[in-house]
């Protein structure tokens, strides 16, 4: 017979599992700053996650900037405002669609890549033959990927957001057709430095959860290769909705900031 719901073992479950979470994010970010530094395996993983993501960060990029034109240009053309939608992509861009919408395309890729990597060495027990040597696998598997991740997802999001404003300059010239001159012009002119902050800040944040979630979905992996599917699946759902919930804070604090 299955189990009766029991509210009070099920909080307990997730009280642990954030402190199992923090406890192996705590010891990866320290892990940053010690020797050895596994320099070999972190570039590989910086060119897995940097260029093998960048065909998917331009083509999301390309079409969020597209449909941005059209969308603000219904919007706009009701007020003869039309010729101001550059501003418009720019701003939604560079703040909140770039960051977030690369994110969450990365975390499909590179999130579940580590998960089902990972978990395909805990059960095959890869992980225990590397204590067995003395290798710390937090600190040769977890920390290199962490750091990949910080590095390549705020310079691929930087990449999303300018594509996505050419796919808008594209649609404003070709479809609109608004100068380009102009389009540039007010496109530059509607970012600011708090603007760009923001847009750095939050790929940063969202490359560690992406890295952690897929970290500890592989470490935790249970039941063979049943298990390893049921990773993969869990670290692209709590990357999603940790990035989306962790997006509403930064944005925020941000605007609590004078």
């Amino acid at each position: 017979m299955p189990h009766a719901f029991n509210p009070i073992e099920t909080l307990f479950n997730a009280l642990l599992v954030v402190q199992e979470f923090t406890e192996l994010s705590a010891r990866t970010l320290v892990n940053l700053f010690r020797r050895p530094f596994y320099l070999r395996e972190t570039l590989l993983q910086m060119d897995r996650i940097g260029v093998g993501s960048l065909f998917i960060v331009v083509l999301t990029g390309l079409f969020t900037g597209m449909v941005l034109a059209l969308q603000g240009a219904v919007q706009l053309e009701p007020y003869g405002a039309t010729i101001y939608v550059s501003q418009l992509i720019s701003t939604s861009v560079v703040r909140e669609l770039g960051p977030v919408l690369a994110a969450l395309m990365i975390a499909g890729r590179v999130g579940t890549g580590i998960a089902s990597e990972l978990a395909s060495m805990t059960v095959t027990e890869q992980i225990d033959a590397l204590k067995a040597e003395g290798t710390d696998p937090v600190h040769k598997l977890a920390t290199t990927r962490l750091l990949a991740c910080l590095t390549m997802i705020p310079l691929l999001t930087i990449i999303a957001d300018a594509i996505a404003i050419l796919g808008g300059w594209l649609v404003a010239r070709l479809y609109l057709g608004i100068d380009s001159y102009f389009y540039w012009t007010w496109a530059y002119e509607a970012i600011h430095q708090r603007d760009v902050a923001l847009g750095l800040v939050k790929p940063l944040v969202f490359g560690g959860l992406i890295a952690m979630v897929g970290c500890y979905a592989g470490f935790s992996t249970k039941g063979g290769t049943v298990g390893v599917g049921a990773s993969t699946t869990q670290s692209m759902v709590s990357a999603s909705i940790l990035i989306l919930a962790t997006d509403f804070f930064i944005t925020k604090i941000f605007m609590a900031i004078p």
